[in-house]
């Protein structure tokens, strides 16, 4: 695998040691042993690579085959509402449940991501109704003023809207000088405009 990383004097936030694992008992992810320090991180590989599985591994989401994660005190912010199950519930339960389970979170933070994600109109709609883009804002809003340590975010700009790409940047942008969280974020690719202080390629991790 190839990393990239800065030193730091805080001590990490999330750790894995020697972890492997995988949907339905598959081994896409093999014996990694990484850290994550407070600031911004990029997961990048292709298709196939395990960006999705290493982030469901990190939040204890899929279960290791092997190895173990060091996680934060308050958890790791994880939430996927892709699945049918959550079809029926509006935006504004899916935020309620997840503010429930996130104490930090952050209000002022919330209204300002409605409001510059265009999604105010949206609160009272279940999630069935809207397109695939805004169903993706509903999780980004949710990661962003969860105030989580850790949030971990799975390809975020798939199916937005140009300026809403530009508001998910430009807070990704300020998040990579945060002294306290990390936010670890799975794409094919880094983004030009943005400078993670780490980047784990799985396209090259070899079992």
């Amino acid at each position: 695998m190839s990393t990239t990383s800065q030193a730091d004097p805080l001590p990490p936030l999330l750790c894995s040691h020697n972890l492997s694992g995988g949907p339905s008992g598959e081994t896409v992810i093999h014996d990694l042993t990484f850290a994550w320090w407070p600031g911004l991180h990029w997961v990048c590989g292709d298709e196939g690579s395990g960006k999705t599985s290493l982030l469901r591994l990190l939040a204890g989401d899929l279960p290791a085959l092997q190895g173990t994660v060091d996680r934060p005190s308050d958890g790791v912010f994880w939430a996927d509402l892709k699945g049918s199950e959550h079809d029926q519930t509006t935006v504004q339960a899916c935020w309620g449940a997840l503010q429930a389970i996130y104490p930090k979170w952050q209000h002022t933070l919330e209204k300002d991501l409605i409001e510059a994600l265009d999604m105010e109109r949206h609160r009272h709609k279940p999630l069935f109704m809207l397109s695939t883009g805004s169903r993706r804002k509903v999780m980004l809003v949710a990661a962003l003023a969860s105030g989580a340590s850790v949030t971990l975010l799975d390809q975020p700009f798939v199916s937005l809207d140009q300026v809403s790409v530009r508001v998910i940047k430009d807070f990704l942008s300020e998040a990579a000088e945060h002294p306290s969280r990390a936010w670890i974020v799975a794409d094919y690719e880094v983004p030009q405009d943005l400078s993670p202080i780490s980047v784990l390629d799985l396209s090259r991790q070899k079992p």
